[in-house]
């Protein structure tokens, strides 16, 4: 297999990700629309639209393995019409040739009331959840029909460096450096897993080099013990030097303002993730791979650290 890698996104995690095989001296080839600033040194660009079928395909030639850390504008219409045609573009490109590692999320699993583990069924509730559902479908078909070695990593909400869709790093690290309220649009007190962007990257690089039979199936990603949101932005705005100010948009309100506001109306089907304990059991990639998750002190110091 060839040891060159594409990686397809360049947010956070695609950043992280590429920044991990550089240490470890891979050929890297990092593929989205436009160029990004800062990649790794001997990291190559192209060009690529994850719609257009040649695109994809010509970008993953010859590649021994695609790592997805794309993303797409947080909007439900949008999804259903990009994301299926997105995954088959990269299954294809991957077929025959390329192992495929999905950097992944939990919605597939809907509103559960104990801990996520990999084997819930996949729901048909919500429109971006469905989505989710829909192409988790999809990578498991052409892994079963033998087709590309296929492989889903999910993590939780997560924070750390450069995590710009991050309520905890963009909306309140960011804020209480700034000198304004952290800004929350759901309660901040029930006890919520986060995932650390590096942790996220490190578990798709594991899988990049693991046996056979990892693929074919999803694995969650370790996280430290969890805290409330709250918890966790007192931690920082002790580590920042400021006094905690949170302001937390009133559940009743958000109808009103989703009818102007297009990024509330699209949180309002999310809201399972937000209104009760939100933990993901992650032993089954502990007993395989490992399970030292970054601590939130180390981790919040370092979300702190890149916003000064």
């Amino acid at each position: 297999m060839s040891d060159s890698v594409v990686v397809l996104g360049y947010g956070a995690v695609g950043r992280a990700v590429a920044a991990q095989l550089a240490v470890q001296g891979r050929s890297i080839v990092v593929g989205q629309r436009h160029e990004p600033a800062g990649l790794p040194k001997g990291a190559i660009f192209t060009s690529v639209d994850l719609a257009v079928r040649d695109s994809v395909v010509a970008a993953c030639a010859g590649a021994g393995a695609v790592i997805c850390c794309a993303g797409f504008p947080y909007r439900s219409d949008l999804w259903e019409r990009v994301w299926p045609l997105a995954m088959r573009n990269m299954l294809d490109a991957s077929a025959a040739h390329a192992r495929f590692i999905f950097a992944d999320n939990l919605y597939m699993y809907g509103a559960q009331s104990g801990a996520l583990v990999e084997t819930m069924p996949l729901t048909a509730v919500g429109r971006k959840p469905k989505v989710r559902a829909d192409i988790t479908r999809l990578w498991q078909t052409e892994h079963d029909r033998g087709r590309v070695e296929a492989v889903a990593v999910r993590a939780s909400d997560f924070y750390g460096p450069r995590a710009v869709t991050s309520v905890l790093s963009e909306f309140g690290v960011a804020r209480l450096i700034a000198g304004k309220p952290a800004l929350i649009p759901y309660s901040p007190d029930h006890p919520h897993d986060f995932t650390y962007v590096p942790d996220f990257a490190r578990a798709l690089v594991t899988l990049l080099d693991a046996p056979s039979d990892c693929f074919g199936q999803a694995w969650h990603v370790p996280n430290a013990p969890a805290r409330t949101l709250r918890e966790l932005l007192a931690m920082a705005a002790g580590m920042i030097g400021t006094p905690l100010r949170v302001q937390v948009l009133p559940q009743w309100l958000k109808p009103l303002i989703g009818l102007f506001e297009p990024n509330v109306r699209e949180l309002l089907e999310m809201q399972f993730q937000t209104d009760r304990p939100y933990r993901v059991d992650s032993s089954k990639f502990a007993r395989r791979f490992w399970n030292n998750p970054t601590g939130f002190e180390e981790g919040v110091a370092a979300t702190v650290a890149s916003y000064r």
